[in-house]
């Protein structure tokens, strides 16, 4: 079974990922995303259509505590966050909880 990816975040956000073809997405404005981005994510969470969901990393802290402990441990969909200043730790990270191993491990 084939499963999509997943754009969270403002207009501006998600525009380029549409444009590259993504049909999976959630337009939270600015103004918003305290009262909204929480409804999204639990939304992508549950779609089962969906194995990747992309957010910006300074959207995490418009997230409750519970939506974000469930974005950051899910399996499938694995959620990807760009931007920031999480670097290639993060990104390190975000590989590994999504294939199970550390892909950059030297040992």
């Amino acid at each position: 079974m084939s499963q999509e990816i997943a754009v969270i975040g403002s207009p501006e956000f998600t525009t380029g990922f549409r444009l590259a073809g993504v049909r999976k997405f959630a337009d939270v404005p600015a103004d918003e995303k305290d009262e909204q981005l929480d409804d999204a994510v639990e939304e992508m969470l549950d779609d089962d259509d969906v194995g990747i969901v992309v957010m910006h990393d300074d959207d995490l802290s418009h997230l409750s505590r519970g939506v974000r402990q469930d974005a950051e441990t899910s399996v499938e969909p694995v959620m990807v966050t760009l931007g920031g200043g999480t670097g290639s730790g993060g990104l390190r990270e975000q590989i590994k909880r999504a294939i199970g191993i550390d892909l950059m491990d030297e040992d």
